[in-house]
């Protein structure tokens, strides 16, 4: 099984943003703790990271008629206005989970509110890198339930 994971705006600066919401792992580490993930998984991911919302809906463009059979994503700040990044979802026709790092119903109240959550599968956030590997996870149930 295949998985696309992106990464959104500012997460190429995790491990020098503010360590007390978003922790102390560089993105490198998430990524390399999401690939070992994946190796236990038997699960193949391919990662990707931009902070630009083209660039972003442009992957998820690709994923249409590709071998993936889900998306995780992490929207970051384009979580609660992107109605581009949502519907880019939307026309998917494999599921998407919404994660983050922290939990945005506990932070500031512009950050509470997702536009992507309502077109994706669900949504995990909360458990800093855990939300990536609930994910795949999750993942893993779907594939085992069809």
């Amino acid at each position: 099984m295949k998985i696309l994971i992106i990464h959104g705006p500012n997460m190429n600066l995790l491990g020098k943003r503010d360590r007390s919401i978003y922790g102390n792992l560089t993105l490198e580490e998430v990524n390399q703790m999401i690939k070992l993930k994946s190796k236990e998984l038997n699960m193949e991911v391919e990662l990707f990271q931009s902070n630009s919302e083209g660039e972003i809906i442009d992957k998820l463009h690709g994923a249409l008629d590709s071998d993936y059979k889900g998306v995780i994503i992490n929207p970051g700040g384009y979580t609660h206005y992107s109605i581009s990044i949502r519907d880019a979802i939307e026309v998917l026709n494999i599921p998407v989970i919404e994660v983050h790092l922290s939990n945005i119903s506990k932070r500031e109240d512009f950050r509470k509110q997702s536009v992507i959550a309502p077109v994706c599968r669900g949504q995990i956030s909360g458990f800093g890198l855990y939300s990536y590997l609930l994910a795949l996870e999750a993942f893993n149930s779907i594939n085992e339930n069809v």
